[in-house]
């Protein structure tokens, strides 16, 4: 700490002795004007004198400073400069015949003196000395030629002297003080230092994604928004790449979450590799899922860095023997999208682009690469208004619902309605389910109109007791919100509906076992009292073993099992199909009931429920108008 006090010393002393001498230089040629009033007789003299003593100060001064000396010879110079300066001050004003304005004018000798202890700040030791020497030929002076009597020299005397104690301690006390301040400013400019090492490693984190030590989404958004801002104020074309590694989910099924978590990072490192060489931007966009944004001139750049990206992590060569496509290694599948090609004014587009054309890329076998190619403008634009149509569904009340029955199979009476979602044009045009639903939930959209579908048949059929239950389907990211089941608690709060009068459908098609965001939306909903019921059963992933580990209240065979009856090997598949689900303890809803056929096939294999356009086509509430005499809920009955 001391050497480092002692350099940054040396350097501050070097600086201020080189600007005090510029200023006392000016100034003791600026003092000439007092000698012009009170020793005029001898100002010519004077003022020649003190104008070639500035400049030898000053131009003493500067040549030392530049020729790199150390602050000890400048202060030297500038401390004899001074002594110097007042002894020609001293000498001509000698020869005045003004001896009397003296007697008070050699007082001014305490400038001098106050000059080289406080002005200049020297070193104590230059400070003692200097200021002793004006001292001593001040005192020297007032005896030898200002003498007028005793009290005029001790008056005199005394003003010299306790400007010397005085200044001299201020010196010493400021030499001394500087360590402290040295120190203080050190500690500062540590805690500085620590605190931007701190900020820097906080930026570092909140950009950074944790497993790969790739950038994270943060980053990548703001990244793509300042190429969108190039591209937008000039033009600077850029590409979109999306990287999903192909049957990950199996990976991680076949070898364990750890090695899966290793098989990222080894991909991360491969694209982040192949990338560097270009200064090209890798980050992870969530799940197996990476991005890649870069400038690029045209759609050939763009196909050659997919490939590229595509390629090195092909090279790996990471063992992947359960894949269903017979390869042996890890694989991804690309989609990109070229700036120049995508029509429109937000950068979402472009990402929606690139990830049509990676889904593109897994429909063509996978281990491919996709470009966006304008030919589908058309049928993007649609899907951009379609996606407008759906943020703004329910203001514009373009969104309904209708309602199909589903009937006791032994009775035949209506014991509930499963409600389904319309969505119209402004000019009335229908749009199919089967378009608006998949955008919505791309979109992030079908969490609000889920909600307020299950809203909606409340307050229409249920709050009304029209019929005595109405389940709603709910798409897979609806369940993954954490905070699904207590919305729906709401809802049936505000509307005073019971809760075992709602039933809540789950497709088949959602993987359920393995999330627990699912897992747990579910148990609390049935907690609640609300009916949980398997939609599609026999289609999708789930299967019996979902059945098994998810108590459902009941489970909705697809229809291809029923219309597949027509056939031997169809009508014993639905008969054993139909066994399965009974040893589950189940209720069994069966849909798709069109003919009189089925409807009496169903009867004979006891199912509980039926649906189908044989048995009453969706309607909307207005047809449901004449409400029940007893309200209950659907009290499903339990094989066995």
């Amino acid at each position: 700490m001391k050497a480092l006090y002692a350099a940054e010393r040396e350097q501050w002393r070097r600086r201020s002795a080189r600007i005090s001498a510029h200023v006392a230089g000016a100034v003791y040629v600026l003092f000439a004007f007092t000698d012009y009033i009170l020793v005029n007789d001898v100002f010519v003299l004077d003022l020649l004198a003190r104008m070639a003593i500035g400049a030898i100060f000053i131009a003493g001064t500067e040549t030392l400073f530049r020729a790199g000396v150390r602050s000890l010879y400048i202060e030297l110079h500038c401390a004899s400069a001074t002594v110097l300066a007042y002894v020609i001050w001293l000498a001509i004003s000698h020869f005045s015949a003004y001896q009397s304005n003296m007697t008070y004018y050699a007082t001014y000798g305490v400038i001098f003196m106050i000059g080289q202890n406080v002005f200049f700040n020297f070193r104590f030791s230059i400070a003692v000395v200097s200021s002793s020497t004006i001292l001593l030929l001040s005192q020297s002076d007032i005896i030898l030629n200002r003498y007028s009597g005793v009290e005029y020299v001790v008056a005199i005397a005394a003003l010299y002297l306790s400007t010397y104690i005085l200044t001299l301690y201020v010196n010493w006390s400021l030499n001394s003080e500087r360590f402290l301040v040295f120190l203080n400013s050190a500690r500062a400019e540590i805690r500085q230092k620590e605190a931007l090492e701190r900020g820097a490693a906080l930026l570092r984190l909140s950009t950074t994604d944790a497993l790969t030590g790739l950038a994270n989404r943060r980053a990548v958004d703001e990244e793509l928004r300042a190429y969108w801002r190039d591209w937008q104020a000039q033009r600077v074309s850029f590409a979109v790449v999306l990287v999903d590694v192909d049957y990950f989910k199996i990976y991680n099924d076949r070898y364990g979450h750890q090695e899966g978590d290793r098989c990222l990072g080894a991909v991360a490192d491969a694209m982040a590799a192949a990338s560097a060489e270009n200064g090209y931007m890798v980050g992870r966009f969530g799940g197996e899922e990476f991005i890649l944004v870069a400038p690029s001139p045209n759609r050939e750049h763009v196909a050659r860095i997919a490939e590229t990206i595509r390629r090195a992590v092909e090279d790996l060569a990471i063992a992947h023997d359960q894949r269903p496509d017979g390869a042996a290694i890890v694989t991804v599948s690309v989609g990109a999208a070229f700036s120049q090609d995508v029509p429109g004014t937000r950068v979402e587009r472009l990402i929606t682009e690139s990830d049509r054309a990676l889904y593109d890329a897994k429909a063509s076998g996978r281990n491919c690469v996709r470009v966006f190619s304008r030919d589908g403008s058309v049928q993007a634009e649609a899907e951009e208004n379609l996606a407008d149509l759906l943020r703004t569904a329910e203001e514009r009340k373009i969104v309904s619902l209708v309602y199909q029955p589903i009937l006791d199979a032994s009775s035949g009476e209506i014991i509930g309605a499963e409600a389904l979602m319309r969505l119209t044009t402004p000019t009335g045009k229908p749009i199919s389910p089967a378009v608006f639903i998949p955008l919505a939930e791309r979109m992030g959209v079908i969490v609000r109109l889920g909600l307020w579908a299950i809203a909606t048949a409340c307050r229409q059929l249920l709050a009304t007791d029209a019929v005595p239950s109405v389940s709603v389907n709910v798409s897979p990211v609806q369940l993954r919100q954490p905070s699904f089941s207590l919305l729906v608690a709401k809802i049936l709060g505000d509307t005073g509906v019971s809760p075992c009068r709602l039933a809540i459908e789950i497709t088949e098609s959602l993987q359920i076992e393995d999330q627990p965001d699912v897992l747990k939306n579910i148990r609390e909903l049935r907690l609640l009292g609300v009916q949980v019921w398997l939609d599609d059963f026999g289609t999708g992933f789930a299967g019996l073993s979902c059945v098994r580990e998810v108590e459902f209240d009941a489970v909705k065979l697809d229809r291809s099992f029923l219309h597949a009856t027509n056939t031997v090997k169809g009508s014993e598949m639905f008969k054993s199909i139909v066994a399965l689900v009974r040893g589950t303890g189940c209720a069994i809803v069966v849909e798709g009931i069109e003919t009189e056929d089925q409807r009496r096939l169903c009867m004979e294999h006891e199912v509980d429920y039926l649906q189908g356009y044989h048995l009453g086509r969706p309607a909307s509430a207005e047809a449901y108008e004449r409400p029940i005499s007893k309200p209950a809920g659907m009290a499903l009955r339990r094989a066995g």
